[in-house]
């Protein structure tokens, strides 16, 4: 029944597709101007809304950015169908200003500041507030929660300052994406969906190198030059408390773009780094019956990112298509080494971002590294106003020794254990103009072995009985439509 639900959803959402297509893409009027800028300073922003349905999820929660927990990878709350109204599963919705004004000699002033939200609750995005409100719950009455970079701060995304010149680079400085996270956003099919996209859905997978809160860089400086077909990038943070670096962390970006080509490499030092376990794990009770804490691992991680695209532009040779059809290759890999900070004074970290509390923080986790390996690939093909998009993404995470488990594992016993997270998806996009479009697409996750351990699901044994622990896989199907609005 529900594969055949599935079926009939993707159906009815690719005939709306079709029913747009025939409204041709010229016959919705667009009231927007390109742009809303005076004086060199530009308002610009995203509003995405849509409906989800989850073979294998949790309830939708206001402050969690994504909404819902689209992906299994680090969803353990999964455990039940879902049919819902929900947001951001294409796009993060987000408000921002930014402004480039010449100021002489060749040089452009820059600023940009924006804050991402949530649609339907009216909250600033939160990852945070969504565990905290999971604090002292079972996971059978959890809601959708996770950590990540948008902890409810007042800017929320980027906020920063610096010039720029043609020929001497940008220089910003501020809070401001990783490199990593750059990179990404430029080489994932998918464009870092949510709900489509293992990447897009965890920091921790990529862009913040195995801990999902640093994909953004809070006190940093960032360098970026281009000669001829040849870029490159240079980020320092100097760490602090209240951020989720607390140490001083550094990256390199290396770049070149010929004849349809385009290939990156970064390579990334993060240094006592934070990311959070989520709330008291589900136990039903908040330790010394304070709730409004988080706990977690603190951990130094080095990384090495290789990503590529190929282009190519079919200029109107196959019939209907016109000189806009193109199709676009992507591939990339991320091998991600987690170990112990360089300070394992425990009372140092108390809080991160946004100043939220933590307590109980490891900083010994680690015996042996952890390593977490990320590949993706996918293809892209966009003709007059349609896209259509699919993609695969894997995370393979080798054993790791901690201080409770020596033995070498592959199950779902120990988090530590050897284990796979896989992502398949596939998307229709239709853009009746350059500020809307109307999208659906479906996407499939699962998580084994380790990342499996403690799981709230419906394969393997107790199925139909939320709250059991997996022994095996766990498996969720998601299908979205929605609409965005970009201004």
């Amino acid at each position: 029944m529900k594969k055949v639900l599935i079926c009939a959803l993707a159906l009815g959402g690719f005939a709306a597709s079709a029913q747009a297509a025939d409204l041709g893409v010229d016959s919705l009027k667009d009231p927007l101007p390109d742009t809303l800028t005076y004086k060199g300073v530009t308002i610009y922003g995203t509003i995405d809304v849509g409906y989800a349905y989850q073979t294998n999820g949790a309830p939708y929660s206001g402050s969690l950015y994504t909404g819902l927990d689209y992906n299994m990878y680090g969803s353990k709350q999964n455990r039940e169908s879902i049919s819902t109204l929900t947001n951001n599963a294409l796009s993060q919705s987000v408000i921002g200003v930014k402004v480039e004004e010449a100021v002489g000699l060749g040089f452009v002033a820059l600023g940009r500041l924006d804050t991402g939200f949530n649609p339907l609750s009216g909250e600033i995005a939160d990852a945070c507030a969504s565990m905290v409100r999971d604090n002292g719950k079972p996971l059978t009455q959890a809601i959708s929660a996770g950590d990540g970079s948008r902890c409810g701060q007042a800017i929320n995304g980027q906020a920063y300052a610096g010039l720029s010149h043609s020929t001497y680079g940008t220089l910003t400085i501020g809070r401001q994406n990783s490199l990593d996270l750059d990179v990404m956003s430029n080489y994932d099919p998918m464009g870092m969906s949510y709900s489509m996209s293992l990447i897009g859905w965890s920091g921790g997978a990529g862009p913040g190198v195995g801990m999902t809160e640093t994909a953004r860089w809070d006190n940093s400086l960032k360098y970026l030059f281009q000669y001829g077909p040849v870029h490159a990038g240079f980020m320092f943070a100097d760490g602090s408390s209240d951020s989720s670096l607390q140490g001083n962390s550094y990256a390199g970006n290396l770049g070149a773009t010929w004849r349809g080509l385009s290939v990156d490499v970064v390579y990334t030092k993060e240094v006592d780094g934070i990311y959070i376990n989520g709330p008291y794990p589900y136990t039903g009770a908040c330790p010394g019956g304070n709730c409004d804490v988080l706990t977690g691992v603190v951990a130094n991680s080095e990384a090495w990112t290789v990503a590529g695209k190929y282009v190519y532009e079919f200029g109107g040779g196959f019939k209907d298509e016109g000189p806009s059809s193109k199709l676009t290759l992507f591939a990339g890999y991320q091998h991600a080494d987690l170990s112990n900070p360089s300070d394992t004074n425990t009372a140092l970290y108390t809080t991160t971002l946004n100043g939220y509390q933590l307590t109980g923080m490891v900083t010994n986790k680690y015996i042996t590294d952890r390593i977490n390996q990320t590949e993706w690939a996918g293809v892209k093909y966009e003709t007059g106003p349609w896209a259509l998009t699919a993609a695969y993404y894997h995370l393979g995470l080798d054993f790791y020794q901690t201080a409770g488990s020596l033995v070498s594992c592959s199950s779902s016993a120990h988090s530590n254990c050897a284990g796979d997270t896989n992502t398949v998806s596939g998307l229709i996009d239709y853009s009746f103009n350059k500020h809307f479009d109307v999208y659906t697409g479906v996407s499939w996750s699962n998580v084994s072995g380790g990342l499996a351990n403690g799981f709230s699901g419906t394969s393997g044994a107790g199925n139909g009985n939320p709250g059991h622990v997996v022994v095996g896989s766990d498996e969720n199907t998601t299908v979205v439509t929605g609409m965005r609005l970009k201004f």
